[in-house]
């Protein structure tokens, strides 16, 4: 990770995400510990093989051809990598982004991924360093490209905000003057985006590209700055007194960030969901 990289991520702190995140439930730090006092450095050692959250049809980070059983998207590709460093086989366990966390807590897989460290989180599982960070944008009605809140804190426009969700605390906060339109699913704010009900949509980047990718009659996808708002994106971890697998975690975020492999996986991972080049915004900086 680069000085830039960690400096950003200080800046913001982490309590900044913890105030706009929803808490999630979760289950006692307890819960986490190996049987016999073993940790995941120690097992994944002995046994060679490496348990990871997998979530079928979540590209671009994975998704699981039911046909074949064959696993892909960016995360698969960095899961593979990482099982690689430890000379261990890749275990998948299916889970969904709810109960990537609950996995962890139950000794149920030892790594998940895209996960934003918040302090409720930390409470009950460890984090490496972030893999990057994750900014947040929209797509916009035709004719209308802004770069910045500022233009879209305007009376008259509609933002489609998944109620809950950090993207309403983002519309309260940075466009007031907006009107927030406020619905069930990210899903749902881009068929209200589609029908006309709403004239911009917010979405952190790795969503909003992959929606354009998909329907690329959606327009294009812009990362808003002025300021920039991004959060951490980061490997979970069980919370242990061991910290050995999150050192070797944390250095092979350093080296693959610092080659610029990390930024290759998710540019990928995107091309799966029909992201071209030319859509990727040039203050895209992972």
């Amino acid at each position: 990770m680069t000085d830039e990289t960690r400096n950003r991520w200080s800046r913001r702190g982490l309590a900044g995400a913890a105030a706009l995140l929803p808490a999630m439930a979760l289950a006692t730090p307890a819960a986490a510990a190996t049987a016999g006092g073993e940790s995941t450095f120690e097992r994944v050692m002995r046994t060679k093989k490496l348990r990871v959250s997998a979530l079928t049809g979540e590209l671009p980070y994975f998704d699981k051809d039911l046909a074949t059983g064959k696993w892909t998207g960016f995360a698969n590709a960095m899961a593979l990598n990482i099982a690689n460093v430890f000379g261990a086989e890749l275990v998948y366990v299916d889970a969904t982004w709810d109960t990537s966390v609950l996995g962890l807590q139950a000794n149920k897989v030892d790594l998940s991924f895209a996960l934003n460290p918040t302090p409720e989180r930390a409470l009950a599982i460890g984090f490496s360093e972030p893999i990057f960070i994750h900014p947040f944008g929209c797509i916009a009605k035709p004719g209308f490209k802004p770069t910045t809140w500022a233009e879209i804190d305007k009376p008259g426009l509609k933002i489609a905000v998944s109620v809950g969700s950090l993207y309403q605390t983002l519309a309260k906060q940075y466009a007031p003057k907006a009107t927030a339109v406020g619905l069930t699913s990210s899903d749902a704010c881009i068929l209200a985006y589609q029908s006309g009900r709403a004239d911009i949509v917010l979405l952190a980047a790795i969503p909003g590209l992959a929606a354009i990718g998909k329907n690329p009659s959606l327009g294009s996808y812009a990362i808003l700055s002025d300021p920039m708002i991004a959060l951490p994106s980061s490997l979970g971890i069980q919370l242990q007194p061991d910290t050995r697998f999150r050192d070797v975690l944390n250095a092979w975020i350093d080296y693959n960030g610092g080659v610029g492999q990390i930024r290759q996986w998710v540019i990928q991972g995107l091309e799966q969901e029909g992201v071209k080049a030319e859509q990727l915004p040039n203050n895209l900086t992972f």
